[in-house]
């Protein structure tokens, strides 16, 4: 990624504590020094409060300085209409916040996120459109890293995402064409942290009504069907304001919604 930062003086990178903005971040630092870079994390309704903590602390392990920018993508009808481009959207206003608020006052010259090689080829990313749009630097997919790669750099570094599942926004858990509601995200913000204080590490709480539908691994099927967990489970949901909690046999399917209306538009 060296020719990523030629003729950088300074970098923001648009962090979010997962694995991949976490590597970005480190190779950022590592290689212009913690002056020299930014970690810019946006904050807005879907942003659930476990992944806020934990961006939080990824990124003064790291050793870098953290700014928050408030987003306001729930203002824009677009997004909350909730089409399959909703993510360009998110992106887009999280973008333009950086372009007018942060780079003058800041003193940067180039800002980057953490879209990896894996990433370019998924059909489900139109957050890439407004990064594309922005100018915004894509240093891991430039240097043809996978997820698999890297993994391996986060582990390599002892980053403690390092083995931290994917986690999309909270409005990934809504079906698309349903309205993003601040009520829903916060919803699924108190039942997903309620199940991980359960042990449930990987998980998704679809929003359906009244029903939360539950994905896990399929690992973890069997015990979340079992007492006593089971009892927990449903307590912790219908706690969030569900009426009903549903696990589905199914287990995890990442861009389930996303790609079910792509594919029945192709």
């Amino acid at each position: 990624m060296s020719a990523t930062w030629q003729g950088v003086h300074r970098l923001g990178v648009a962090f979010s504590g997962g694995v991949d903005s976490s590597v970005l971040l480190a190779a950022a630092v590592r290689s212009l020094g913690p002056d020299r870079v930014l970690a810019i994390i946006g904050v807005s309704p879907s942003l659930a409060a476990d992944e806020y903590a934990g961006a939080l602390s990824t990124a003064s392990f790291i050793g870098a300085e953290i700014i928050e920018v408030m987003t306001a993508e729930g203002d824009n009808d677009a997004y909350r209409r909730n089409g399959p481009d909703r993510c360009f959207h998110c992106k887009d206003e999280l973008f333009t916040r950086i372009d007018h608020e942060i780079l003058e006052r800041h003193g940067l010259d180039a800002v980057a996120y953490g879209e990896n090689a894996d990433d370019v080829k998924r059909p489900d990313r139109p957050g890439s459109k407004a990064a594309v749009a922005h100018h915004v630097l894509h240093p891991l997919a430039d240097a043809g890293l996978d997820k698999a790669a890297v993994r391996r750099l986060a582990r390599s570094w002892r980053l403690p995402c390092a083995d931290k599942p994917a986690a999309p926004c909270l409005a990934s858990r809504i079906p698309h064409f349903e309205e993003v509601t601040p009520e829903k995200l916060a919803q699924i913000d108190q039942a997903e942290s309620a199940l991980r204080r359960l042990g449930l590490v990987d998980l998704r709480v679809r929003h359906h009504g009244d029903i939360a539908r539950i994905e896990l691994p399929a690992d973890d099927l069997v015990r979340a069907a079992s007492d006593p967990l089971r009892r927990y489970i449903r307590q912790a949901v219908l706690a969030a304001g569900f009426r009903y909690a549903v696990v589905d046999l199914g287990g995890m399917m990442s861009g389930a919604f996303t790609l079910t209306v792509l594919d029945h538009h192709a």
